[in-house]
């Protein structure tokens, strides 16, 4: 496959093929969305395959995005390519790639086995982005990583725990491309305070208290426990505060579900945090809930790069998070908001009292976040690091 079109000549945009085993809207799912946003209509034509339906394929349809179902089994992490490779979903895959004239995949973890022994007797290039260090390969699944055209990772942490110590291929052929922000999208209201009033007042939240506001999926890992035992330990010196707990169960797992059931019992079990906690569930307007904020936290176990953290700061709302992996790449401890020990929560109450007491500190971290923000992490960087490796593909065949 070549592309030998002139500049002078008519050029139709070049296929290319997302595929994501999840189908809800977690961080990496909306991270790729809104960066496939930033690409040049005029150059690419994004598709997207998953496994079934779901908000994912629903909101890629929305932008009139081609989108394509086919069954498959998630692969597990210790999947064997010479295995996985031979399923035949890897024909059903094949024929797609054939049939829409795809000029590059982009697989997923969970489907790598099939979209790389589907790519390979075509000579179809894949790029693999890497959203954690879990990703990890073991030693009989490293031979795809290799052939990959391009590989991402979404932070330095994430890149070197891929790699592994030592590196299992030269790390420069790993490059840190960090999600982007929709600036424009995730910014401070300017309207004097009326849209924060109002998202406090549908949420039955007195103007003047203060909120703590958590963002993320229903999982373990994401340490809304933590937050809790934040939250009782907070909540008796400010009983008008409000702890807002914004997300669902998005990967549909029974874990996630279990780990939500236990949640809710442990508020409804505490009379201080059935008075102050507000679950809203999944959201599609997470910036106005940030608006109504005053510190979002991040109780998680580690984030691979953390994208509440920058949606916050882009806000101008602090952050206090753990410190493990992305946010030590994104939050600067004492200037755009607090970095402390993971299942820690005294340390959590002790940088939001800290926050909550002090309001031109709120203010000061805030506006050095959306600063940070604009310098390194927009989807304009992020869509513009993605597209380079594109065309580069592009121009090699």
């Amino acid at each position: 496959m070549t592309d030998d079109r002139s500049p002078s000549a008519p050029q139709s945009p070049i296929p290319i093929l997302f595929v994501s085993t999840y189908i809800g809207l977690g961080g990496g799912e909306t991270s790729t969305f809104e960066m496939v946003r930033g690409l040049d209509p005029a150059r690419w034509t994004p598709h997207l395959l998953c496994p079934r339906e779901g908000q994912y394929i629903r909101r890629w349809r929305e932008q009139g995005w081609p989108v394509h179902v086919i069954p498959w089994r998630a692969a597990m992490p210790i999947f064997v390519p010479a295995v996985w490779g031979r399923f035949p979903v890897v024909g059903r895959i094949a024929a797609l790639l054939r049939q829409e004239r795809i000029a590059i995949a982009l697989p997923d973890f969970h489907s790598i086995a099939y979209v790389a022994a589907a790519c390979r007797p075509l000579t179809l290039p894949w790029v693999w982005l890497s959203h954690g260090p879990w990703t990890h390969p073991y030693p009989w699944q490293r031979a795809p990583f290799q052939a990959a055209a391009h590989c991402f990772a979404n932070s330095a942490w994430t890149r070197d725990g891929f790699l592994g110590n030592p590196p299992f291929m030269p790390p420069d052929r790993v490059e840190v491309a960090y999600y982007g922000i929709d600036t424009a999208r995730f910014r401070p209201a300017e309207d004097g305070g009326a849209a924060r009033r109002a998202t406090r007042a549908d949420l039955g939240i007195p103007p003047d208290a203060p909120v703590i506001t958590i963002l993320g999926r229903f999982q373990p890992v994401k340490g809304h426990l933590n937050f809790m035992r934040m939250a009782a330990r907070l909540a008796p010196d400010y009983p008008q505060a409000r702890f807002l707990v914004v997300g669902d169960n998005v990967l549909d797992g029974l874990a996630g579900d279990r780990h939500k059931a236990a949640i809710h019992d442990l508020v409804m079990g505490d009379p201080c945090l059935r008075a102050q906690v507000i679950f809203t569930g999944f959201s599609d307007t997470p910036q106005q809930l940030l608006n109504a904020s005053d510190v979002l936290v991040c109780a998680s176990d580690f984030e691979s790069l953390g994208m509440a953290h920058l949606e916050a700061m882009a806000c101008e709302i602090p952050v206090v998070s753990t410190n493990v992996g992305g946010p030590n790449e994104t939050v600067v401890d004492g200037e755009t908001g607090f970095l402390v020990p993971p299942r820690d929560p005294d340390a959590l109450a002790q940088a939001v009292r800290r926050l909550l007491d002090d309001p031109d500190l709120r203010a000061r971290m805030g506006r050095a976040g959306r600063a940070r923000v604009l310098a390194r992490f927009t989807v304009g960087h992020y869509s513009a690091k993605v597209a380079a490796a594109l065309d580069a593909i592009v121009a090699r065949r």
